[in-house]
């Protein structure tokens, strides 16, 4: 089993990134390690507890996700009917934390599109910190925390399982 990723929180004093190893195995499922497979993603939920951001479940591709090579668009309905779900189940406190999905790189990295869609999500219907992941076609991703307009990569470590 993978451990969790933990790492600082670029925006929050004392606050911290951290991602659940069994969600990490979920998501690298969909990496695009094959010229066959394409992009996917979906919506990451966790908790924020005080300063940090605990991303402990995530929406996996859904059938009505538009698919290709080089690009992803999740069907909002499906993922947004999915975490509503998820958050009832919670008695209301898994909460949306950001976007994730693959890339067919090795060293992935925010397109300009990404960039864009981030933007929207962190500098205008969020005024809490967001986080995206980007999932590379082998061992490495992208982590980054957005608030307020403003976009940080993120280093993630193995802490303790």
């Amino acid at each position: 089993m993978q451990a969790p990723l933990v790492g600082a929180h670029p925006f929050v004093p004392g606050g911290l990134l951290l991602l659940e190893g069994p969600l990490l195995e979920k998501m690298q499922t969909f990496r695009q390690d094959a010229p066959a497979k394409l992009e996917a993603g979906g919506i990451l939920l966790g908790y924020r507890r005080g300063p940090h951001l605990h991303v402990v479940d995530a929406t996996m591709p859904s059938p009505k996700d538009r698919r290709a090579r080089m690009r992803f668009h999740r069907a909002s309905k499906y993922h947004q009917d999915v975490a509503l779900s998820r958050w009832r189940t919670s008695g209301d406190v898994l909460d949306y934390l950001g976007e994730w999905h693959t890339h067919p790189e090795t060293q992935p990295s925010p397109s300009l599109l990404d960039l864009a869609q981030w933007q929207v999500i962190h500098g205008l219907k969020h005024r809490t910190p967001m986080t995206f992941i980007i999932m590379g076609d082998r061992d490495i991703n992208w982590y980054g925390v957005g608030h307020r307009g403003r976009l940080s990569q993120v280093t993630l470590s193995p802490g303790a399982e």
